[in-house]
């Protein structure tokens, strides 16, 4: 039987650089959409539910910070998205990582340099969604979350959780009583090794705090262990 080809969407304006990047991902055995406009990839987003959608910042319609938001709120947390753009501060991308991207790539960039990366990410993507040894299900206090479905409780109210909030927790949830650093979360949880100064992390604990403690000013479950990091103390 033939192996499915995996889908990669391209929201890009440059025609230039949209054209190059199609022909060389198909090339590369990709089946492969692309859209000028940001609402032209959403649609072809829905058509079509890529794999991967690689998404140029700077978009005449949209920016990409809120296609990323769009696209990840819309029933598609898992999709991964690398975000592709000419800036290149760090407030914007940890803005990108913060809205769930993936990975960040500055324009100028290597062919061969995004390539790999797209397979990383692809890589990733695919452990992250079946790997037979993930933890299906973890309970702790009243608090109840389900991994595999994306669902959690606390004395049965539902809990809003983001795709990378789940991924985070399941981070501890293999590591339950280990003190994580930072950089390791971002390793376990975005696939992100490359050295930021950032509060990415910092944000994300602070937002499942406020889901799954009783008092997120003085946390009991998700505690800060100082010059560490983080531990899951269940």
């Amino acid at each position: 039987m033939q192996q499915q080809r995996q889908r990669i969407l391209v929201i890009e304006d440059d025609r230039s650089i949209r054209l190059g990047l199609v022909d060389t991902l198909r090339a590369k055995g990709y089946d492969v959409s692309a859209a000028e406009r940001a609402a032209e990839g959403m649609s072809l987003y829905d058509e079509s539910r890529p794999d991967l959608v690689i998404l140029d910042l700077m978009l005449p319609d949209m920016e990409g910070f809120e296609v990323c938001r769009r696209l990840k709120a819309d029933g598609g947390p898992d999709v991964p998205i690398i975000m592709l753009t000419a800036r290149g501060a760090e407030l914007d991308r940890v803005r990108g990582l913060e809205l769930g991207a993936d990975d960040y790539v500055t324009k100028p960039f290597s062919l061969m340099e995004l390539l790999a990366r797209i397979g990383a990410v692809l890589r990733r993507s695919r452990r992250w969604r079946h790997d037979d040894e993930g933890i299906e299900e973890i309970s702790f206090a009243d608090v109840r979350i389900n991994f595999r479905r994306h669902e959690g409780s606390k004395a049965g109210r539902t809990l809003d959780l983001s795709d990378r909030a789940y991924r985070i927790l399941e981070v501890f949830a293999r590591h339950r009583g280990e003190v994580l650093s930072r950089d390791q979360l971002l390793e376990e949880a975005w696939g992100y090794s490359r050295d930021l100064n950032t509060r990415t992390v910092d944000n994300h604990v602070v937002k499942i705090r406020k889901q799954i403690e009783d008092d997120p000013e003085s946390p009991k479950l998700l505690i800060t262990v100082h010059g560490l990091g983080y531990k899951l103390a269940v």
